[in-house]
């Protein structure tokens, strides 16, 4: 007999079914600082804490012991043999290639209505870009970075970023496409007295606004000194009075790296622990000489070993009596094996997380244009995933643009077609491409042969300026034609 299985439930439901279910007394907050303590326990929350620190360097290899076979056969901590702790961050290298590849250049905003889009510009302001560039690195490192749209002191649109384990999102789909509600966990450094201590603070958003809370051991309080409970923004009637309103939608879009929220370190942390071990090992055989290695002792004069080893460390000699003497057992590192193994996990490493390698043996010489798109097509995979949601997330944040705009202006600019242009830093080869230009004149438009161009920035302003040369060129050689037959040629460029 088949097991029957409760229907599935959203966020909202969930929550009330808990609170429903939990017994008297069981409030809102309580609930959320017992899912708040799960989360901050959980493995989720460790994981990405893990790839913020494995990107900055701060990895596994950095916390291990000498071990050797204690008298009860137990391995049992060393301090006098060499520990190195060598860190080869290929996990960040890889997580740099990615954002770099797919957001080190500026993104591209097409569409018909240039007023617009000049306004859409104007307000994500010069920053956005560099903004852009970070949430890739928290979707790589963290499963998904966080975007909060709000307004300043003086009512300036603004953004602010918010690290992935700064918040815990409740969903109302199982797709996690609609945030029914989230939490954001921060610890703050504040003043008390002539000290300083720590105090955790926890924001709630919810749908009817924002509210703020102080984690005081594993219950929740109202933050009487930032405000319990405040509107999302204010709006100043003509009487002078303020008045509070809040978005249709909560205020927290998120930027993903790819559907299943799996991080890139997960792909890739045993093999980058397997680099460190390994280049770590071959520092620590390299450095076992012979005053540190197995020594054979033959009539030694004295009776305490490490006596021996303070000797030949301090000294350079020992004393032995009648026919006695030392020897050692010695053992071989082949560094080449080492070497070997590095280049296999390097590789392993790379083709796992999906990246490329630009010291591959296909770029060597004069690479054509098969040799670079056969380099780059893991990366490509991975980055034509995180475009797409990318381009959700930018289309959420322009629903709270577009609202920002009809608020300010009146005009409601949320029917414009437009797209969002990823301009991929990809390798090519300049000589074939300006070839391929030059090979299309008479076949593709101007502009699209100038956009193809590898030296053009901004095709807008190129056209710009060949046409004021050739207007130039036909003022200078202007008196060999009659005036008519000038304003042909004017007329015939415009058309």
């Amino acid at each position: 007999m088949g097991v029957l299985l409760p229907p599935p439930y959203t966020e909202t439901e969930r929550i009330n079914r808990i609170i429903e279910q939990g017994g008297k007394g069981l409030t809102d907050l309580e609930f959320f600082a017992l899912e708040l303590n799960a989360w901050l326990k959980s493995p989720l929350r460790e994981e990405q804490l893990l790839g913020d620190r494995y990107y900055r360097g701060y990895q596994d290899i950095l916390e291990r012991e000498r071990r050797v076979i204690g008298p009860d056969g137990s391995l049992q901590p060393v301090k006098n043999l060499p520990n190195n702790r060598l860190v080869d961050n290929q996990y960040a290298k890889l997580a740099d290639q990615k954002v770099n590849y797919l957001l080190g250049k500026p993104l591209a905003i097409d569409g018909k209505n240039k007023e617009y889009i000049a306004k859409l510009w104007d307000t994500l302001g010069k920053g956005f870009p560099r903004m852009l560039h970070r949430l890739g690195k928290d979707a790589l490192c963290g499963t998904m970075g966080w975007l909060y749209p709000y307004y300043d002191e003086k009512g300036k649109f603004r953004l602010k970023r918010f690290p992935p384990f700064e918040i815990l999102p409740f969903w109302a789909d199982d797709e996690h496409t609609i945030l029914d509600c989230a939490l954001r966990y921060y610890r703050q450094e504040v003043w008390e007295g002539y000290s300083k201590k720590m105090v955790e603070r926890v924001e709630l958003y919810r749908q009817d606004g924002l509210y703020r809370y102080i984690r005081d051991g594993y219950s929740l309080r109202p933050d009487t000194e930032l405000g319990e409970y405040s509107a999302y923004f204010t709006v100043t009637e003509a009487s002078g009075r303020a008045e509070g309103y809040n978005w249709e939608r909560i205020p927290l879009i998120p930027f993903r790296y790819n559907a299943q929220e799996i991080p890139l370190l997960r792909r890739v942390k045993s093999l980058q622990d397997a680099l460190n071990l390994c280049h770590s090992d071959l520092a620590n055989n390299m450095q076992e000489d012979k005053r540190n290695t197995i020594f054979v002792l033959k009539e030694y004069d004295g009776q305490d070993l490490g006596e021996f080893r303070r000797n030949l460390t301090e000294l350079g000699a020992v004393k032995v009596r009648g026919d006695g003497g030392v020897e050692t057992l010695d053992v071989q590192v082949n560094g080449e094996n080492y070497q070997q193994q590095i280049q296999l996990l390097k590789k392993a490493l790379i083709e796992n997380g999906r990246g490329f390698d630009a010291k591959d043996e296909r770029m060597s010489g004069n690479p054509n244009k098969m040799n670079i798109q056969s380099m780059y097509a893991d990366i490509d995979l991975d980055a034509n995933e995180m475009e797409v949601q990318f381009q959700g997330a930018l289309q959420e944040l322009r629903w709270f643009v577009d609202q920002h705009l009809k608020n300010r202006t009146g005009v409601d600019y949320s029917g414009e077609d437009i797209r969002f242009l990823f301009n991929r830093d990809v390798l090519i080869n300049e000589t074939e491409a300006i070839q391929g230009c030059r090979d299309s004149q008479g076949i593709l438009s101007r502009e699209t042969i100038v956009g193809q161009h590898p030296w053009v920035e901004d095709v807008e302003e190129e056209l710009k300026r060949l046409e004021k040369e050739e207007a130039q060129a036909l003022e200078n050689y202007g008196g060999a034609f009659p005036p008519q037959f000038r304003e042909n040629v004017r007329n015939d460029e415009k058309s």
